[in-house]
């Protein structure tokens, strides 16, 4: 395969991330991360930055956990601080191609993060039914791979583009209605079985299988990851028009806040990159 045409091999990636417990739970079950990586080693990333990316892979994900008292929580974050550990044994396989094998690479990695969350939620009454949604971009030189599961979502906006594109599917059979048409945005938004999930990490799942995908990038580009929180009081033509605006100095941020103001009860997160 060859890279895609609008790609550019060195250009940046500036990233913003953001998360707010939010009125009503009383801890954040939502973690978030961001990695710069190769076969030898890792670094983590701020809530924000830039950096070129010609030399090293980048990774952004986000998670919603769930479970009783703290394993919400607890599954989160050990969704996302999995990836910091696997993935650099990935980039090997980048070097050799990839582009030929990136979804058996992403289910492996979910797989191992599922296996230990099911094994810790057997093990351990305090992380009895723990699962996790996680969403994942992993930026190579010329692709972005991307591999989810649950109802957090993956946005893209391309640099011509006039609305997001919603990149993942929502896990639920309301996200399924609404992929069929008989649902609408709006009506979809306010299904009282709306965060009723077919498909996570964990729990007593005993296979999973994310959804894996690529997209070629180049600049202008930008990509939001969020969890359901937002989603629910943020509708896509305001998601659009907030990433776009040249005056927001820190896009997750704003979107959090809106999200917030506008009514929204579970906790909120969102990281976007922009393709500078």
């Amino acid at each position: 395969m060859t890279r895609p045409a609008h790609s550019v091999a060195h250009s940046g990636l500036r990233w913003f991330a953001w998360t707010e417990r939010g009125p009503i739970r009383p801890n954040n079950e939502d973690s978030f991360l961001g990695v710069w990586f190769d076969a030898r080693e890792i670094h983590l990333l701020g809530k924000q930055g830039d950096a070129p990316s010609g030399s090293m892979d980048f990774a952004f994900a986000v998670s919603d956990g769930m479970g009783g008292a703290k394993a919400g929580e607890f599954a989160s974050r050990i969704a996302t601080e999995k990836i910091a550990h696997l993935l650099p044994r990935s980039f090997r396989q980048a070097a050799v191609g990839l582009e030929t094998g990136f979804t058996e690479v992403l289910e492996e990695l979910f797989d191992q993060i599922h296996r230990a969350l099911a094994w810790l939620g057997s093990s351990y009454t305090e992380c009895a039914g723990m699962e996790a949604t996680l969403s994942l971009c992993w930026f190579t030189p010329h692709w972005l791979y991307f591999g989810h599961i649950g109802d957090s979502r993956i946005y893209y906006l391309p640099a011509k583009g006039h609305a997001v594109k919603q990149l993942t599917e929502d896990d639920t059979h309301v996200g399924w209605l609404q992929r069929q048409g008989q649902l609408n945005e709006r009506q979809a938004r306010s299904h009282p079985r709306r965060n009723v999930l077919q498909k996570a990490l964990g729990g007593s799942n005993q296979f999973v299988t994310p959804q894996a995908g690529r997209v070629g990038y180049g600049p202008g580009d930008i990509f939001l990851l969020c969890t359901d929180g937002l989603m629910e009081c943020l509708y896509d033509d305001y998601l659009t028009e907030m990433l776009r605006s040249s005056a927001a100095d820190d896009p997750a941020r704003g979107l959090v806040e809106a999200a917030l103001a506008n009514g929204a009860r579970d906790n909120v997160t969102a990281l976007v990159v922009k393709v500078i």
